[in-house]
């Protein structure tokens, strides 16, 4: 497959009525097989469906909007480049919100060895409301950036994205009781943390 021209996110979309869901699947293999098939404007279609979705997921893990921008940038090319290996018969959108997932893993990683200094600033603007200087929101900031990445990731998808254990076992590469596990070890944490904090005034 070629590479990709640049992808451009689209800012929105319009929503889908319930009755148009079947529909929706059905073309939405056709974008896959033809994308396959080198479709660049088959694969901007699968773009403008799953973006809002990706960039989610992608929040969920770098709590910074920039990054997730990035990290959404990424796990598209990367499935662009990975089509090929995608059985058109399973969901599109789960496989590749584990790539944006990974891609967005990635960006943690390569972003604390660049400028590890930076992230708990990043992080605090990113749960900060323009305009409302939230104590509460800062000390949760403080907190998600205190426990592990795979914590905050699995905590965030669940609580705030509202997925399951098991999608967010899929998306982050590990088993489902895993995903379970660090929840609880992860709401245990924040906790914690936000006790000790209230502890300390």
């Amino acid at each position: 497959m070629t590479a990709a021209a640049p992808i451009v996110l689209v800012p929105s979309f319009s929503p889908m009525s319930s009755d148009d869901a079947g529909a929706r699947r059905d073309s939405e293999r056709d974008f896959v097989v033809a994308a396959q098939q080198g479709s660049e404007t088959a694969f901007a279609e699968l773009v403008r469906r799953h973006q809002r979705r990706a960039y989610a997921v992608a929040r969920a893990i770098v709590l910074s909007h920039e990054d997730a921008e990035d990290a959404v940038q990424d796990g598209f090319l990367h499935a662009f480049r990975a089509l090929d290996r995608f059985h058109s018969e399973q969901p599109f959108g789960a496989w590749l919100n584990r790539i944006v997932a990974n891609a967005a893993l990635d960006l943690i990683r390569r972003r604390r060895v660049r400028d590890a200094e930076e992230l708990p600033e990043t992080i605090a603007l990113a749960f900060r409301d323009p305009g409302e200087a939230d104590e509460l929101r800062r000390r949760l900031a403080d907190a998600l950036r205190r426990i592990t990445d795979r914590q905050r990731a699995v905590i965030v998808l669940h609580d705030v994205e509202g997925y399951t254990h098991g999608e967010i076992g899929s998306m982050l590469g590990i088993p489902e009781g895993t995903a379970r596990s660090d929840l609880h070890h992860a709401r245990a944490a924040l906790r914690r943390l936000l006790n000790d904090v209230r502890s300390d005034r």
